[in-house]
């Protein structure tokens, strides 16, 4: 059986907290019913698929890349480090990847020989692909639920770190603290 891993992301566009990458591998004689692309479902549906994918995957990696590294290496580059390092914590190595988008990470010295295959809307129409994005949707949702606990004051567990009415009006407050992202407007501005 030839391993295929669905990667997917989730995050590019917030102000603050890390882009988040899955990577799962399904298996064919556990199916789960039910995935989607994780925007199209509700909290509480992803929440269930995850627990399913979980339990039923073959494996399933997350990667992230931080505030620091977004600004330091720009989003595209760190939505590509946060896939290679899923890829990379998935327990058994893939034959092939499936990467939702047109672009994908760079796929040399993993330790283990892969191929890739881009798909555009892959978390609409690839299992695999959409059993990522849930994994990684629910992950930083969780993320940013207890990032609130360590900087309160944001809003954080509410807008997921989007840039809210609400989150603008907290940073012109507070101003930002470690988890926002300067590379990102207004905060690129404000500097």
């Amino acid at each position: 059986m030839t391993l295929v891993a669905g990667v997917d992301e989730v995050g590019r566009g917030p102000l603050a907290g890390p882009v988040v990458a899955a990577a799962v591998i399904l298996d064919p004689s556990r199916p789960v019913a039910g995935l989607a692309d994780s925007k199209a479902l509700d909290a509480q549906t992803r929440a269930t698929l995850a627990g399913l994918i979980h339990a039923r995957a073959l494996a399933v990696g997350i990667g992230m890349a931080d505030a620091a590294e977004i600004d330091g290496l720009n989003i595209l580059q760190a939505t590509h480090l946060a896939m290679r390092r899923a890829v990379l914590a998935l327990a058994l190595p893939p034959a092939h990847l499936e990467v939702d988008g047109n672009r994908a990470p760079k796929l040399t010295n993993l330790g283990f020989t892969v191929t890739c295959e881009c798909f555009i809307r892959g978390d609409a129409s690839r299992p695999a692909i959409s059993a990522a994005s849930i994994v990684a949707k629910t992950w930083r949702d969780a993320w940013m639920e207890r990032a609130e606990a360590v900087y309160p004051g944001y809003g954080f567990a509410g807008h997921k770190g989007y840039g809210t009415a609400a989150h603008r009006r907290a940073l012109e407050q507070r101003g930002p603290c470690v988890l926002h992202r300067h590379s990102f407007e207004p905060l690129k501005s404000s500097r």
